[in-house]
C-alpha cells in the first residue's frame, strides 16, 4: 500500500466515523424528542383520535385548540401553575441564598470540624427522601402545616446538599488571593461574599437555579403528600386529576403537559450560556 493510498483510507476513515457519531447523535435526538412531539400532537387531538391505528403524528385537519381550554376550565389549572411558580421561585431563591452562604463558608472559612461537618452534610445526600416523609408529615402535622406549601419550601430552602455541594466545588476554584487582597483593603467576610464571591459564582448559581427550579416544578410526590384542597395543588397533581379509575382523558392530559414543559424550555434558552460554563467550571460530570 503506497503512502498516498493510507493517506486517502485514512481520510475516508475519518470521514465514515464523523458520519457514524453524527447518526448515532442524531438517533439519540430523535429518541429523546420523539415523545415531545407525540405529546404536542396528541393535544390537538379528539378522544376519539387519540388510539386512531394506524398512529397519526400529525393530527387530521381542523386541529381541536379547544383542548387547551378545557383543560383549564374542567379542573382550576390556572392555580397549579400559580401554585408551582410561586413554590419554585421561592425555593430556587432560597436554595441560592442558603447554598452560596454554606459553600462559601466550607470553601474559603476556617473552623472547628469544618470538613466533618461537610461530611455529615453530604451523607445526608444518601438518605432516600421516602424514608423520611414518615417523620417529616408527623412534624409538619404538629406544627400545624398540612395542606400549606410550607412542608415544601422551608425544608427545600433550609437544607440543600446538593446545592452546597455543587457551590462549594466553584468556591474552591476561586484563588485565596482575592480573599486575602479583600481582607488587607478592610473589607469584612460578608462584604466578600458579596462584593467578590457572588459576581464570581454567577455560572454556578445559574446552574443550581436551573436544576433547582426544575426539581420544584417537576415535584409529585411531596406534594401527594402534604397537599388536600386543590386550591393548593400544583401543576403534577392536577395532570394526575385528569386521570380516574373508569376514564382517562389523554387529550386534556397532553394539552396541560404541553403548558407545563414551556416554562423549563424558556429558562434552559435564556440560562443556556451560563449553565454550560457552570457544569464546566464547577467540574459536574453526568
Amino acid at each position: 500500500m503506497t503512502f498516498r493510498t493510507r493517506v486517502t483510507l485514512n481520510k475516508y476513515l475519518k470521514y465514515f466515523n464523523r458520519l457514524l457519531t453524527y447518526a448515532v447523535l442524531l438517533l439519540g435526538v430523535f429518541v429523546i424528542i420523539f415523545p415531545l412531539l407525540w405529546m404536542a400532537s396528541t393535544s390537538f387531538k379528539g378522544r376519539a383520535n387519540i388510539f386512531a391505528y394506524p398512529p397519526q403524528l400529525i393530527p387530521n385537519w381542523p386541529w381541536r385548540f379547544q383542548n387547551y381550554i378545557d383543560a383549564f376550565t374542567v379542573f382550576p389549572m390556572a392555580w397549579g401553575f400559580v401554585n408551582s411558580f410561586k413554590i419554585a421561585i421561592i425555593n430556587t431563591l432560597g436554595v441560592l441564598l442558603s447554598s452560596t452562604m454554606a459553600a462559601f463558608g466550607f470553601a474559603k472559612l476556617r473552623f472547628r470540624f469544618k470538613n466533618q461537618l461537610f461530611l455529615i452534610l453530604l451523607a445526608t445526600m444518601m438518605i432516600p427522601q421516602q424514608v423520611t416523609l414518615i417523620p417529616m408529615f408527623a412534624w409538619f402535622r404538629n406544627l400545624g402545616w398540612i395542606d400549606t406549601h410550607l412542608p415544601l419550601i422551608v425544608p427545600a430552602v433550609l437544607c440543600n446538599a446538593y446545592g452546597v455541594f455543587l457551590l462549594r466545588q466553584f468556591f474552591m476554584t476561586i484563588p485565596d488571593s482575592l480573599i486575602e487582597s479583600a481582607k488587607i483593603d478592610g473589607a469584612s467576610y460578608p462584604l466578600i461574599y458579596l462584593r467578590i464571591m457572588l459576581p464570581l459564582c454567577v455560572p454556578a448559581m445559574a446552574t443550581l437555579g436551573i436544576f433547582t427550579f426544575m426539581a420544584n416544578w417537576n415535584n409529585f410526590l411531596t406534594p401527594l403528600i402534604f397537599l388536600n384542597s386543590r386550591i393548593n395543588y400544583t401543576v403534577p397533581l392536577f395532570l394526575m386529576s385528569y386521570q380516574s379509575g373508569y376514564t382517562n382523558q389523554w387529550n386534556l392530559v397532553m394539552a396541560a403537559a404541553t403548558l407545563s414543559i414551556i416554562p423549563i424550555i424558556i429558562i434552559y434558552i435564556f440560562a443556556q450560556r451560563y449553565f454550560i460554563e457552570g457544569v464546566v467550571l464547577s467540574g459536574m460530570k453526568g
